[in-house]
């Protein structure tokens, strides 16, 4: 019996940004619901360790996790008001897209290191209303001044 078979695989911390444009006026009093539903399911989601939210000019959303791991991470985005909003996104944005990745430092990346993940290795969202920018991969930089965000930090840290 080989001894490295019986430890446990440990996974690397994954770092998560999602950039989601809300076509419409329409669809935002829905969408920052939802947002808020969703907030509150990460911070005792297991495996979090911390994330930012930024409200961008232009109906922009973004967020910015990081997790113990992909296990964790997808056991978020696949329960709860989070994995229930998803099918909706498709209809109320314009543009979506995001970026997973190893972060070198730190539990919770920069917005300029988060940017500059989704400009080099982002994917693209299905969105049933693209906008040029969508279609053209143009993703403008998060707006840092005068910055409309919150600080994440996971339930049980946060007593």
């Amino acid at each position: 019996m080989r001894l490295h078979s019986l430890r446990p695989k440990m996974e690397a911390m994954l770092a998560s940004v999602t950039r989601l444009r809300v076509r419409s006026m329409m669809y935002v009093p829905a969408f920052l619901w939802t947002t808020f539903l969703a907030q509150r399911q990460v911070l005792r989601a297991p495996g979090f360790l911390g994330g930012r939210l930024l409200i961008d000019a232009g109906r922009t959303f973004w967020t910015l996790t990081a997790w113990e791991g992909e296990s964790a991470m997808k056991g978020f985005r696949g329960s709860g008001p989070h994995a229930r909003v998803m099918p909706r996104l498709v209809e109320w944005c314009d543009e979506a897209s995001y970026a997973h990745w190893i972060p070198a430092e730190g539990p919770v990346p920069s917005w300029p290191e988060a940017y500059e993940h989704l400009v080099s290795d982002g994917r693209m969202s299905r969105v049933a209303h693209p906008s040029p920018g969508h279609e053209a991969r143009r993703f403008a930089k998060p707006r840092m001044k005068p910055l409309i965000g919150v600080d994440l930090k996971p339930a049980s840290r946060s007593r």
